[in-house]
């Protein structure tokens, strides 16, 4: 199974390292120089890291064959992708992966029915559940403990907690009632939340 892992984000220096966008809980493991990454787009790869160190709280990488800033930034937005064994687990059993999430069914405590998720947005702050509603519309759930209290992998539900506003039908953040931009036609940004226990890989 192919999961991204992080995308690469603009050139540092002149020696051709970039930054990246980390969407792992385990970036040990899976950028860790030596690690061979499948690209998207296809033709970018495979890159092998040759190196890797954090500089102001940013990992940055270098890999095999990009010797200069101008190679380093032609790979900007290119996203890293690692096969993983689909029955691999991470190790603390309170982090999942995506793979993991997708298609949970959503539900109250009291098993009030909210959605299923359908997708994992990894942002700098936080992960969000996007949950589709029986209706077609969308929410979005910050992937916290406080809210999202439980994972049951074996009954295939995630259980949630949501502060008041989240999800009920007049103040969520639905997709469909945003405008092109990404803002809401009712004038509300379309500014997200997240949390985590998951990444992009994890």
């Amino acid at each position: 199974m192919q999961l991204v892992v992080a995308r690469i984000g603009r050139a540092h220096g002149i020696k051709g390292e970039v930054t990246v966008e980390v969407r792992t809980d385990e970036p040990e493991l899976r950028l860790a120089p030596g690690a061979v990454l499948a690209t998207d787009p296809a033709s970018a790869g495979p890159l092998t890291i040759e190196t890797g160190r954090v500089h102001s709280g940013r990992l940055l990488l270098r890999f095999e064959g990009v010797r200069d800033r101008n190679a380093a930034e032609a790979l900007r937005n290119t996203l890293l992708i690692a096969e993983v064994d689909p029955a691999e687990l991470p190790e603390d059993p309170e982090e999942f992966y995506d793979h993991q999430l997708i298609d949970l069914d959503v539900v109250l405590a009291d098993g009030t029915e909210i959605g299923r998720i359908a997708e994992i947005t990894h942002l700098p702050s936080q992960d969000l559940l996007i949950v589709e509603r029986p209706d077609g519309g969308e929410v979005m759930i910050p992937f916290v403990e406080e809210i999202v209290t439980e994972i049951e992998l074996e009954e295939q539900r995630a259980v949630i907690a949501p502060p008041p506003g989240l999800i009920d039908e007049t103040q969520a953040v639905i997709a469909s009632s945003r405008d092109e931009d990404g803002s809401r036609k009712d004038g509300t940004g379309a500014d997200g939340t997240r949390a985590s226990g998951s990444g992009e890989d994890t």
